[in-house]
């Protein structure tokens, strides 16, 4: 099959651009794969990295006063779309979905569209309701939670499947703590080694990440100094800073700033969290540190539940509970000799069910269903 991915975003792209970079390393021996991104983005650097992946460089101008940016970016994707005769078309974001729609009318034959639906915004709206029946045949869900908000949704019409996000277990295999980085993350010291818990799901305020620094001012000072927090994302911002001086946490708080390679920070813990509250669905992050033998605290927001097997790998806690989130900290410290035994439980969970080759072939079948489906006659 002949396959383009898109991806609207300028920078980073966060979990999007993991997910397109897995599929595009993992199905690029089988089929020919393109990628079209914006110049510039982590997707379009990464994805040009890759060995036999055809990349083009395409903005997805958003907004009324970027009409003419619009109508040149749709130019060259139909140019590009008639110059190929692609099978299936990936798109992963409202922007790149809107394009696309544009640029495959006027094609003798129209590829075959899906959409991942990657965050838990809801699916409403004019806009959803008008690409749902216009341009969509098939959508993939990455959680359970996801595909029922799909179901609920205009999208329903759709090929819905269900292909929960896979991480690459061999890459994220468990390795030895860094005790350099420990040594510094873990000072200052006191009699006993404070336990140290830690994200690599980023610093964005959804992430719920001030929650827990809030919930660690909350602990009696016993508890409190048994603990210290690492984040890998960017840097706070001064008044997130204020916050942690004025809960009187700073020296407990390090900031790991953007990472070309969590590994080492992950490495470190004895456990990771992600407590988000808002866009979240089933966290790269979170199963990356599963992987590699960490216990996971969790909100039971979206899909985030569906990683963890409870008090077994991990904890769940009601999302933007403070008294809860505190009380789960009590129980990490309390139960610390029990973390090893969890986190051997999470990387054998990450075993049977997070691996890339069971995320690359359901996807690959579905590609496989969408262009039967949407051959002629």
């Amino acid at each position: 099959m002949k396959l383009l991915f898109t991806n609207f975003h300028a920078g980073d792209g966060g979990g999007h651009t993991t997910y397109l970079i897995s599929l595009a390393r993992g199905l690029s021996g089988r089929h020919e794969v393109h990628v079209a991104a914006p110049p510039g983005s982590r997707l379009n650097r990464e994805a040009r990295a890759l060995a036999g992946v055809h990349v083009l460089d395409q903005p997805y101008p958003n907004g009324l006063g970027k009409l003419l940016a619009r109508r040149r970016a749709r130019q060259q994707l139909s140019a590009y779309l008639a110059g190929h005769r692609f099978d299936v078309i990936h798109v992963n974001g409202s922007a790149d979905h809107r394009l696309v729609i544009a640029a495959v009318r006027g094609l003798r034959r129209r590829p075959a569209i899906v959409l991942t639906k990657h965050n838990s915004k809801p699916m409403s709206g004019i806009g959803n309701a008008w690409r749902a029946r216009v341009g969509t045949d098939g959508v993939i869900a990455v959680c359970d939670y996801v595909h029922r908000q799909v179901m609920a949704s205009r999208y329903a019409r759709c090929r819905v499947v269900t292909v929960f996000n896979g991480v690459d277990i061999d890459r994220f295999a468990p390795r030895p703590a860094d005790t350099t980085l420990r040594a510094g993350w873990l000072a200052p010291a006191t009699a006993e080694a404070p336990l140290l818990i830690g994200s690599n799901a980023g610093t964005a305020s959804y992430k719920g990440w001030m929650d827990l620094v809030e919930a660690l001012a909350s602990l009696e000072p016993g508890w409190r100094d048994r603990l210290r927090v690492v984040l890998a994302g960017g840097l706070p911002d001064a008044e997130d800073r204020r916050r942690i001086e004025a809960l009187g946490v700073a020296s407990q708080v390090h900031f790991a700033g953007r990472l070309d390679d969590v590994r080492p920070l992950v490495a470190t813990l004895d456990a990771g969290f992600v407590l988000s509250w808002d866009v979240e669905t089933i966290s790269f992050a979170c199963r990356e540190m599963m992987a590699m033998e960490k216990p996971v605290l969790v909100s039971d927001y979206a899909g985030l539940p569906e990683n963890i097997r409870q008090g077994e790998d991990g904890w769940i806690v009601p999302a933007r509970d403070r008294h809860a989130i505190a009380a789960a900290l009590r129980r990490l410290v309390d139960e610390r000799d029990q973390l090893p035994a969890m986190g051997f439980a999470a990387r054998a969970h990450a075993e049977a069910e997070f691996g890339l080759e069971r995320f690359i072939d359901a996807t690959e079948a579905f590609y496989r269903e969408l262009r039967l489906a949407t051959l002629p006659g």
